[in-house]
């Protein structure tokens, strides 16, 4: 029998956060799992009452953002917010948790929009710049570990996703990522004769990897002995919007060729694909779910939560309202 390990999850309540908690506990660890409410991060003393507790694993999921354009609108509080946010858990492991290996998320976002996006340029030249201030805030939480780890010998890991997808996304009103919101108004168009309109010319591209993949991933480095390295988990592969969209459609069986793309709007980068040859050689055996099958599920997930995700235009327009 495998020894139980004592593991604290910062930013348990969201989609990874959520799905890693589950995943801890059905394998029989011991989670302590913090949110916004139970632990306001920014304050300096917010992680005291769990001093006296010995971890194995600090999960640092924890980042204020969201998807969409929120990150052109928020720069100066993401800026403060995430760098209080990340000081103060990093603070709190050296000090009252050296024994620890902290393992933490860090983005895409922080990759130079030149040069291909393998761990060696990570915190080469400068991210996109609608994205700038969220990506450079990652970048120094790398730093910090590897500043910590330099001086006091802690060890660590940070895990660079590509989008994460599947069943189980937010239902509380934010943001979606690109792939939810392309599901969200497809099946809308499907449902309710609602006209489609994608943001950009559909031709930006964009990678994915499946939520439980992402996760199998995570707690295979987190309890081996690699340490100390910044790894991309992805796919290794990109589609275009138009191609998403596509797979949508035909799942749902909607008329592509009514998606109308409004190229006035906001899109990010024009492509974000990881380099995971290191993912590869570190995890060789680990299979990856197919992306067809991986967006069935999650739009089977949808259709499931129809009434919150996908309420009829009458009370969307209620909601408006208010």
């Amino acid at each position: 029998m495998c020894e139980r390990v004592k593991i604290l999850v910062t930013g348990s309540s969201g989609f990874l956060g959520t799905a890693l908690c589950a995943r801890l506990r059905e394998r029989g660890d011991e989670v302590v799992a913090l949110t916004s409410r139970s632990a306001d991060l920014t304050k300096a003393d917010s992680l005291s009452r769990f001093n006296d507790g010995r971890y194995d694993q600090i999960h640092h999921l924890a980042a204020w953002t969201q998807a969409g354009d929120f990150c052109l609108r928020h720069p100066g509080e993401q800026f403060v917010i995430n760098q209080l946010i990340n000081t103060n858990v990093l603070a709190w492991w050296q000090q009252r948790q050296p024994q620890a290996k902290l393992i933490s998320i860090g983005t895409s976002c922080s990759y130079p929009v030149d040069r291909p996006l393998v761990e060696e340029n990570y915190l080469a030249g400068l991210p996109v710049e609608s994205l700038f201030t969220y990506g450079m805030t990652k970048r120094m939480l790398y730093v910090g570990q590897l500043a910590l780890q330099k001086q006091y010998g802690l060890r660590w890991l940070t895990l660079v996703p590509s989008t994460l997808y599947g069943p189980g996304y937010h239902t509380d009103g934010r943001q979606m990522h690109f792939i939810f919101d392309l599901i969200r108004k497809i099946l809308r168009g499907k449902m309710y004769d609602e006209p489609v309109v994608l943001w950009g010319d559909g031709h930006q591209k964009r990678e994915l990897i499946y939520l439980d993949d992402f996760v199998a991933a995570m707690l295979r480095l987190a309890d081996s002995s690699h340490e100390n390295d910044l790894v991309n988990i992805g796919a290794g592969e990109e589609h275009s919007i138009r191609e998403f969209a596509q797979m949508i459609c035909d799942y749902v069986g909607f008329d592509f060729g009514r998606i109308e793309f409004d190229t006035t709007k906001y899109v990010g980068a024009k492509s974000k694909c990881l380099d995971v040859a290191k993912r590869r050689r570190l995890l060789p055996d680990r299979k990856l779910t197919p992306l067809a099958e991986g967006l069935a599920r999650t739009i089977d997930w949808f259709r499931s939560n129809a009434a919150q995700l996908l309420p009829p235009p009458s009370q969307t327009a209620k909601g408006a309202a208010r």
